[in-house]
């Protein structure tokens, strides 16, 4: 588990070449993710995000 606003995590771990991946994508993608959040909170349909590539 990851934080959206920090990149930091919350619980589990990843090797650090990966995290930084993911704190990458995570910048890159932080307003759909927050988005995205809002509306799982709402109980609503997510949209898709750009995995890695």
């Amino acid at each position: 588990m990851i934080a959206i606003d920090t990149g930091e995590i919350l619980e589990g771990d990843l090797p650090r070449a990966k995290m930084k991946l993911v704190q990458a994508w995570i910048e890159i993608h932080k307003d759909e993710l927050m988005a995205d959040w809002q509306l799982a909170v709402e109980g609503q349909q997510l949209f898709k995000i750009e995995p890695l590539k």
